[in-house]
């Protein structure tokens, strides 16, 4: 599906997603990555949900974003409570959906102006 802002912002947005990608700014992506407005982090270290650990959240919670969109892929799975404490101890909010879900929540929040990350599981 492609997706479209009614403006630019300026700031990353997610452009397209699918089975297992999707598109910032045009650019494909097939594995596991965290979006800001203003920068990606490619090849994110889980490749999978099941390999999801609390250190991969930590590198969020040194990024400081207003909100975690994390994306668990297809379907909506939830991550155990220690996995998401690194968050929860930053006091960062964290909104837990599907991939395709988590793009299009990140775009309406950038384009509010809001300081959120994607941090998305394709595989």
């Amino acid at each position: 599906m492609k997706l479209h802002l009614s403006h630019a912002t300026g700031a990353n947005t997610f452009t397209a997603y699918g089975a297992g990608y999707v598109s910032v700014n045009g650019q494909r992506f097939e594995r596991s990555l965290i979006v800001l407005p203003d920068r990606i982090l490619a090849d994110w270290a889980p490749d999978s949900f099941d390999a999801l650990a609390p250190e991969h959240l930590e590198t969020l919670a040194t990024i400081a974003p207003e909100v975690v969109l994390l994306g668990t892929g297809a379907q909506l799975r939830f991550p155990r409570p220690e996995i998401t404490r690194p968050l929860v101890e930053a006091r960062i909010g964290l909104e837990v959906m599907d991939a395709q879900a988590a793009c299009r929540t990140f775009n309406i929040l950038v384009a509010e102006g809001r300081k959120v990350a994607a941090a998305l599981l394709l595989a």
